[in-house]
């Protein structure tokens, strides 16, 4: 039996497409991809969620969505309405300028912070109460346009550290299915606040 806090379905978000593979927007496609890996799970084309699909052993789906960032909702709605699954069971992985590099932060519900992924499943849903796992990319240097950013490549270095916040989340998907997304919050984000104080 599913326990009411579980995710059904965790959505990564990124851009299709061979030039878009490393940049700092598909980090939710790394996600997903690292998760297949590890569970040895496989995404088929799913044209009625305009996206991929996988599903894990545990009955929890993997999409990621094919419709470019601005429309990640069409996707997300469409698999929604299709198994009848509540905002509040879907866990969304997506990139973060405000955290900094390699750092990860779940929360449940806020504001889409003008990221376009976020703004179009807010839109599609009609409510911000699914949950996100933020992954840090840090902010541009000064003078760099905000849009080449986080459509660039990440930098070798820079990989590394998202790769481990990926890791950290990819290993906890187990128990945010059984339901204890909010004890894994409270962890992963404690973790965090420590890391960035030097504790």
């Amino acid at each position: 039996m599913v326990a009411a806090d579980s995710i059904e379905l965790v959505v990564g978000l990124g851009n299709p497409g061979s030039e878009h593979e490393k940049s700092r927007h598909n980090v939710g496609f790394w996600l997903l991809d690292e998760w297949a890996l590890k569970t040895r799970t496989d995404f088929s084309k799913e044209a009625r969620f305009h996206g991929l699909l996988a599903k894990g052993a545990a009955g929890m789906y993997g999409l990621k969505p094919t419709t470019y960032m601005n429309l990640s909702g069409r996707s997300v709605a469409a698999f929604a309405r299709y198994y009848k699954v509540k905002p509040s069971q879907i866990l969304v992985v997506h990139d973060d300028l405000d955290l900094p590099v390699g750092s990860v932060r779940l929360k449940h519900g806020g504001g889409h912070g003008g990221h376009n992924g976020l703004r179009s499943i807010t839109q599609e849903l009609g409510t911000d109460g699914y949950r996100r796992a933020r992954i840090g990319i840090g902010r541009p240097p000064e003078g760099w346009d905000v849009t080449n950013y986080v459509l660039g490549s990440v930098k070798p270095s820079e990989c590394d550290e998202i790769c481990v916040a990926i890791d950290r989340v990819v290993d906890s998907l187990e128990d945010i299915r059984a339901g204890a997304f909010t004890q894994v919050m409270n962890r992963l984000n404690t973790r965090e606040k420590k890391k960035a104080e030097g504790i």
